[in-house]
């Protein structure tokens, strides 16, 4: 009892009991910060997620803004392609049509130096034969003289006339030979001027129909990679066949312009087999195009054995059957 009653026993329960109280206490603070944290870092998370929400669509809102930038700025290069290639094909045409002027000026020039030296050589033929035919009557009258001075009145007077009867016969008959080509000449050029007249009136659809070519496309994309970056596959067309193409607001489908019929049958196939081919570039086309000319070649050939097989003529020169060939592609047709 004595023991139970020591001072040394409480303040040993004391101590015991304080610890207790003290690791319970700890553990409960540790647990509560331990808490805290969690909680700290739940919202930490929350918090860097929502950031992370924010800056996607930031980021979003930004590559669709930069992405229409870059839209617009192709689209307005492309704008300014268009315009360029519009200009460039205005000045080829523009050209094209100047040095077309200056071949037919050329042309007339020739046709009239031709006519001129043709009238030139008529003339000195003309001359010449006159020069014989005043020889022949000096040379006929020397001899009518020599015999007129040992014949009598009666034969003279007659001789005289015969001689007067056989001028007039002759000048009449110049005479009527001038009439007469002086008649065909006017029927020649008023048969001229009215085949001109009945052509300006009533050939514009026809020239026009027969001078074109449609080019059916798949799709009015398909334009675009006919006329190519800055213009060079439609250029590269263009001098390789040497047609006119034009690309308008036709819905799915370009035009061939030109007077050659044979070269826009080559342009027509080539940039057929460009479109169902799917490559279509300056290098590619080049290649197209000679292929194209060379079956088309074999076909006039072809065409023109048949024409003279078809009407029974035999050995007709190669360079005539060729001939015959492209009038399979003639604009006379009806």
């Amino acid at each position: 009892m004595e023991m139970l009653n020591h001072p040394s026993i409480f303040v040993s329960a004391g101590l015991l009991l304080g610890l207790i109280l003290g690791f319970v206490m700890r553990k409960r603070f540790i647990e509560g910060h331990r808490q805290n944290i969690r909680e700290q870092a739940k919202q930490l998370i929350e918090t860097a997620i929502v950031e992370a929400e924010q800056l996607k669509k930031e980021a979003q809102l930004q590559s669709k803004e930069e992405a229409y930038q870059v839209k617009q700025a192709v689209e307005e290069e492309l704008k300014a392609d268009r315009r360029d290639l519009k200009d460039e094909r205005q000045q080829l045409k523009r050209s094209r049509d100047q040095l077309k002027k200056e071949w037919e000026s050329l042309d007339r020039k020739r046709g009239d130096l031709q006519s001129q030296e043709s009238t030139l050589a008529s003339r000195e033929h003309e001359i010449e034969d006159k020069h014989k035919e005043v020889d022949n009557l000096i040379g006929k009258q020397r001899y009518e003289l020599s015999r007129i001075a040992n014949i009598s009145q009666d034969e003279a007077k007659k001789l005289l006339m015969d001689s007067l009867e056989s001028q007039a016969r002759m000048n009449a008959a110049k005479r009527l030979a001038k009439i007469e080509n002086e008649m065909k000449i006017e029927a020649d050029r008023k048969g001229k001027n009215y085949i001109a007249l009945a052509i300006s009136r009533y050939a514009g659809d026809y020239v026009a129909d027969k001078t074109v070519s449609m080019v059916p496309l798949p799709s009015d994309e398909m334009k675009g990679r006919i006329i190519g970056r800055e213009g060079r596959n439609i250029r590269a067309i263009e001098a390789a066949t040497g047609i006119d193409i034009i690309i308008d607001d036709t819905p799915e489908a370009v035009i061939l312009s030109g007077f050659n019929p044979v070269r826009r049958e080559i342009a027509r196939l080539a940039l057929l087999q460009l479109i169902n081919d799917g490559r279509i570039h300056p290098g590619r086309i080049e290649e197209v195009v000679a292929k194209v000319t060379k079956d088309l070649e074999i076909d006039i050939r072809e065409a023109g054995e048949q024409a003279t097989f078809d009407v029974g003529a035999h050995g007709v020169h190669v360079e005539l059957i060729k001939i015959l060939g492209r009038l399979k592609y003639r604009t006379s047709y009806g």
